[in-house]
């Protein structure tokens, strides 16, 4: 397995999780209000996206982005 990425655009305010290249994107499909599935040309998910992740106080707050790793 690749690695993962986690990007967080803060003038988005979208926080992107890709389990393979982003290059290989070719179509979004919204699953939930603020979330998109991104799925590659043969319909596999290989990432998402968390729109509006920080609510409007924690940006102003400037916290750093909630994110914990763990290994099984």
């Amino acid at each position: 397995m690749d690695k993962i990425r986690v990007y967080y655009d803060r003038t988005g305010n979208t926080l992107s999780v890709w389990f393979d290249d982003p290059k290989k994107e070719y179509v979004c499909e919204e699953i939930a209000d603020d979330t998109v599935l991104v799925k590659d040309r043969r319909g596999h998910v290989i990432g998402f996206e968390r729109l509006n992740y920080l609510s409007r106080k924690q940006q102003a707050q400037g916290l750093n982005v909630p994110v914990e790793v763990q290994t099984l």
